[in-house]
Order: C-alpha cells, then sequence, then structure tokens
C-alpha cells in the first residue's frame, strides 16, 4: 500500500533542510527524498577550499546556528558537518538514494517514482534540488579540436594534478576568482574573462556586507512582483586579497578567447597559446526532466513559477531556485525565509484541498 503523503521534498540539501524545518514546525506528515547517500546536497562536490562568501552568524538554516565565531566565514567541510547535524538534530523523515524519475499527478495530487522503484504519494510537492548535477559549459568554436582537458569547476577538488601546467579558468564570480587564486601559486593560471572580475569589500563600516544586504531588505526585495526577477550578481566578495592577487597578475586577467586550437587557445589579438587544462566556473542549468511531463516547465527546461510557486502545477512549489525571491535564494543564507514563504503558501492550499 502506497503512504500518503501531505507533502514530499525533493532533495535533502540546504533547501530540502530548510523546507523540512517549516513542514515539521506546521507538524505536516512529509517526506525528504535525497538522491545520494547523506543530506547535504551538493556541498561533498564541490571543491576542498571552498569558503562560503558569508559569515556564520548569517548563513545558518533555521532553527539552529552554525558553531564558531560568529565573524567565521565557514569552510566547504564544515558545512557538511552543519548540515549532517542539522538533519539529526531535527529527526527529518529523510531516504537516501531516493533519486527521482518521475512524477506523475492524479487525483490526489502526485505519484513520485524513485530510481529503485519505489513510488510515494503526496498531495504537494516541494523541489528543492538546485543544479550542480547539470554543469553549464558554453559551446566554442574548435573545442572538439582541443587535446587538452577541459572541466568544468563542479569537478575541479584541489591544485595537486595542476602544478607546473598552464590554466586557464573561465569566468568572473566567486568560484572562478577562488579556484584561479588557488591555482595560481603553483601553476600559470589566467581568468579568462567577457568583463573583469568586479570586487566588493566583505566589511562596510566594520560590519559584514551581508549584514547590510540582509538588514537594508535587498534579501527580501519583491522583484518577483514586478515580473522581475533579482540580478545574478557577479560581484565577487574579496574575502583573501584577491584584489592584490589579479593586481600583481596571480592569475592575471584576459579578455575571453575566441576559440580553441590543437594545443591550446586563440586569444581575440589572434595569438594562439598552448594551454594544458581550460576550467569553466560558467554556472549550471536546471535538470528536472521528471517535472516536465506534468507541464510544469517551459521550452528551456525552466520551472514556471513566480516566487517558488508553480502556476501551471496547483500544489507544486520550489525552494532554492536562483534569484527565486532574492538575491541569496540559491544560497545557505536565503533558503530559510524562501521555505518559510513556500510552506505557507503551500498550508495554504492545504486547507483548501481538504475544504473541497
Amino acid at each position: 500500500m502506497t503512504e500518503d503523503f501531505d507533502a514530499i521534498v525533493i532533495g535533502g540539501g540546504q533547501a530540502g533542510l530548510a523546507s523540512g524545518y517549516y513542514l515539521k514546525k506546521n507538524r505536516l506528515q512529509f517526506l525528504i527524498l535525497e538522491a545520494g547517500e547523506q543530506a547535504s546536497g551538493s556541498w561533498p562536490y564541490y571543491y576542498d577550499s571552498l569558503k562560503l562568501f558569508s559569515p556564520a552568524r548569517l548563513s545558518s538554516l533555521p532553527g539552529m546556528r552554525i558553531p564558531g565565531a560568529r565573524t567565521h566565514y565557514p569552510l566547504r567541510n564544515e558545512v557538511i558537518q552543519y548540515l549532517n547535524d542539522y538533519a539529526r538534530r531535527f529527526d527529518f523523515p529523510i531516504r537516501t538514494n531516493q533519486k527521482v524519475t518521475t512524477v506523475e499527478t492524479n487525483e490526489n495530487g502526485f505519484s513520485i517514482r524513485t530510481r529503485t522503484g519505489d513510488v510515494f504519494q503526496t498531495r504537494t510537492i516541494i523541489n528543492a534540488t538546485g543544479s550542480f548535477h547539470n554543469p553549464y559549459i558554453p559551446e566554442i568554436n574548435g573545442r572538439e579540436l582541443f587535446q587538452g582537458d577541459i572541466l568544468h569547476s563542479s569537478v575541479y577538488r584541489n591544485p595537486d594534478r595542476y602544478k607546473g601546467q598552464r590554466v586557464v579558468i573561465v569566468g568572473r564570480g566567486n568560484s572562478a576568482v577562488q579556484i584561479a587564486v588557488e591555482l595560481a601559486d603553483s601553476s600559470h593560471t589566467s581568468l579568462a574573462v567577457l568583463q573583469p572580475v568586479q570586487l566588493m569589500k566583505p566589511k562596510v563600516l566594520g560590519i559584514d556586507l551581508h549584514f547590510w544586504i540582509r538588514n537594508l531588505g535587498f534579501d527580501t526585495f519583491p522583484f518577483w512582483r514586478f515580473g522581475k526577477k533579482p540580478p545574478s550578481p557577479s560581484t565577487v566578495v574579496d574575502l583573501n586579497d584577491y584584489r592584490a592577487r589579479l593586481e600583481s597578475g596571480k592569475p592575471d586577467q584576459r579578455t575571453m578567447f575566441t576559440s580553441f586550437y590543437t594545443n591550446g587557445v586563440v586569444w581575440p589579438d589572434g595569438t594562439k597559446e598552448p594551454v594544458e587544462t581550460i576550467i569553466f566556473a560558467t554556472g549550471y542549468r536546471p535538470d528536472l526532466s521528471y517535472l516536465h511531463p506534468i507541464g510544469a516547465l517551459d521550452t528551456e527546461g525552466k520551472p514556471i513559477q513566480t516566487a517558488g510557486i508553480s502556476f501551471s502545477v496547483p500544489g507544486l512549489y520550489y525552494v532554492g531556485l536562483e534569484g527565486q525571491r532574492s538575491f541569496a535564494s540559491a544560497t545557505l543564507r536565503g533558503v530559510g525565509p524562501d521555505a518559510n514563504y513556500v510552506v505557507r503558501k503551500l498550508l495554504r492550499f492545504l486547507k483548501t484541498v481538504r475544504a473541497n
């Protein structure tokens, strides 16, 4: 017999756990389905030295603070430990190794099937999967000719295998700069950018920048009410003297190359340069194919939603989408407020369904 839930959360990372907090707080019968072996989302797959660009005091999920000094910028392993501790503390109903493959609608809500063959019935769904497992690499002329290594930042771990190499990082965001600065200590490393990296100081008047962003209302500014999404900021927080490193040329910045050739890249002035490794820190794209058959996605595979509420499929919600409700929506510090908002909408939906 298939168990019937009020809500099923697809994804057990930071967005899924924040959703679980508010679902449990409201005493709903729910389940979190996690594709991996632990409820820490994509964090175990990030590069070893990854550092949050917001401090611990502003990066915690609802109901439990990240341990350590309030001004400390947590590292990857600290976040993984925190997420696992968070799941244990609140004793969420989580089933791991449950990758969702199919979602269907029915008169009672939704039927969800996973790769293991398990089937779950639920009145509502919160999709909280993120997009880490669908990295984006742009098409560039001559790529098929290049005999060096091309990879995405999602598979980069540490500088060991690149020592002494000529490496080019494509991108200008936080990950691109963090990886490039790390590699530049042992490799000849360049950032290939369409526009120069923009840096901001981590503190204003001695207080972390994210404190001001949150308290001035940018974290909750309702862009979506005006039919717009908040911009995806590419400005990099200068946590480790990045400005000084870039100004010294370790790494240097170059205008994006125009094409590949057999041994390397061709720069805009026509110069050919041998390169051994290209790392694309060019972001991700949603991978929600299991929602396509129920009419939840547009022609580009993106959710048809506003502020995390599907307006093509009643009872379907999202947490963790980039620009969902704020600048911080896809980050550790942004998923809590968005989850709270979505669960409130979900509760109203359930009340209406039960009244009918």
